[in-house]
């Protein structure tokens, strides 16, 4: 058994970084109970490498055995293993140990995260402090998770306890494939949960790679274990599975769709973030460099593939064309290329799929008459690059105003007043995040209080913290992760009432 554990222990792990900046990769299986393992019934995927369009490695797919098998172990971890018994804060010093082999193996899951998934070496160094900030911050949680004494009437003493809320599914994106698991697997494990999670299919490499270090770190037999796979497969067994007690998902709003209308059989907990269409408001009186800037990174970090990507950019008129100007301009000086390098600014799209998505769109705002500014081209034949692009003279009504894109995809809109633009920046179905740029407190403060969305920036933008709720109104999305907030999510509250005597 050891020999065999050994031998799939080789396989999954990837290797350090190629001669070329590449990290060598080997053929990944499912992490189930601690042990790397096949799947029963044989099934694999593809995986690729999005700035080649090359693959990477082929990834075992997880059927509705293997999750089975997974939810079994995760429930053994909680009722019987020695996770179930630990005290509180020797479960958060297993979680400083795993921040502690993150921080020692960053370059390797940076380097790994950024052939995966496309994001610049530089975003991916940056995602990889915020992974440790956040299984830190949790880990210093463990222990201060509390109940409370309730004075009630008559001779009782009655209190309530915050328990595990059991077997966590937890379904992650490709955009930010280190973050979004840090983000789950930080309130989960600090509360006592175990976790069953699907990475997405086109990125599950560092997923892997993370189950590995909390292995190495001491985490016991069944609370943490990876499920690659498809969502119509892998994603849907999680969501049906009885003994699965919450979904946590980060997605696209259709998915959650299905997934709200699936768990409703059992009545799982569910928390969704979703997706956005995110007003950034430029006021005339704004600090114009640090506003055009600002609008910038709102947009193109990451290639706009980032849910609260600025993508309606609403700009004062008496300024709107000089805006316009300065932005274009800073637009055609953006280095596209390989991710690996650290010169490069902007990296590919995910996938071929998502490439011709945005390219969809182009195309359609210019046939409903919007004024392609500058971009709207992909960038070579190979790999999935495609141009900067802003879109300038576009109406509340075009599909590049309401559908959230996901790409580097900006549309200009004009508007007169404070009172205008806060109508029309509510004006959508989404309500993730929203951006003002001004020096008049008044207006910035009225701004972040009438917008409807989870997160407003002032004079900021794309600041997210471990320690500041994050979340969504309307279809944004369910539930708030990061902060004490999400602690809500990952445990239930019991109430005790003793009968004293005398």
């Amino acid at each position: 058994m050891a020999t065999k554990a050994a031998a799939a222990k080789a396989t999954a792990k990837s290797g350090p970084p190629a001669s070329n900046g590449r990290p060598s990769v080997r053929l990944t299986k499912l992490f189930i109970d601690n042990e790397w393992c096949d799947p029963a019934d044989g099934g694999s995927f593809e995986t690729c490498n999005p700035a080649t369009g090359e693959t990477i490695a082929t990834v075992a797919a997880a059927g509705p055995g293997d999750v089975d098998r997974a939810v079994k172990a995760a429930r053994r971890a909680l009722e019987s293993g020695p996770w179930s018994t630990m005290d509180a804060a020797d479960r958060g010093r297993l979680m400083f140990k795993l921040a502690d082999l993150v921080e020692q193996n960053a370059d390797e899951l940076a380097s790994l995260e950024s052939l995966n998934c496309g994001k610049t070496i530089a975003d991916s160094k940056g995602d990889l402090q915020g992974v440790c900030n956040t299984l830190r911050y949790y880990a210093g949680w463990a222990d201060k998770v509390e109940g409370r004494t309730i004075p009630v009437r008559g001779n009782f003493l009655s209190y309530t306890l915050r328990q595990p809320v059991g077997v966590i599914g937890q379904i992650i994106p490709w955009n930010f494939p280190l973050l979004m698991l840090a983000w789950k697997w930080g309130p989960a494990l600090a509360c006592g949960n175990a976790v069953v999670m699907k990475p997405a299919e086109q990125t599950p490499l560092t997923a892997l790679r993370m189950a590995e270090l909390a292995r190495e770190a001491g985490f016991p037999a069944g609370v943490i274990n990876i499920l690659n796979g498809m969502g119509e497969t892998t994603g849907a067994a999680i969501v049906n599975h009885p003994d699965v007690d919450k979904i946590a998902f980060t997605g696209h709003v259709d998915t959650a769709k299905i997934i709200q209308k699936a768990a409703a059989d059992t009545l799982k907990r569910t928390t969704f973030e979703l997706g956005g269409k995110s007003p950034n408001v430029i006021f005339a009186d704004a600090d114009m460099d640090a506003a055009v800037a600002g609008a910038f990174h709102a947009i193109y970090f990451h290639g706009g593939q980032c849910c609260t990507a600025g993508s309606r950019l609403f700009v004062e008129s008496r300024i709107h064309e000089e805006f316009v100007e300065r932005l274009a301009e800073k637009a055609k000086g953006r280095v596209i290329g390989d991710p690996l390098d650290a010169r490069t600014e902007q990296g590919p799209q995910v996938s071929q799929e998502q490439l011709d998505k945005i390219l969809h769109y182009v195309d359609l705002g210019e046939k409903q008459g919007a004024r392609l500014i500058t971009g709207g081209e992909r960038v070579g034949q190979k790999g999935f690059f495609v141009q900067p692009t802003i879109f300038d003279n576009v109406t509340d009504e075009m599909a590049i105003a309401r559908d959230e894109i996901f790409g580097p995809v900006v549309s200009v809109l004009p508007f007169k007043s404070a009172e205008e633009v806060i109508e029309r920046a509510n004006r959508t179905y989404y309500g993730l995040a929203a951006a003002v740029w001004t020096k008049d407190i008044d207006k910035a403060h009225l701004y972040a209080r009438k917008v409807r969305a989870g997160t407003v920036w002032v004079n900021c933008y794309h600041v997210v913290d471990a320690t500041t709720p994050f979340g969504g109104f309307k279809m944004s999305g369910q539930g708030r992760e990061n902060g004490e907030a999400a602690l809500e999510h990952y445990t239930e509250l019991k109430t005790v009432t003793v009968k004293l005597g005398g």
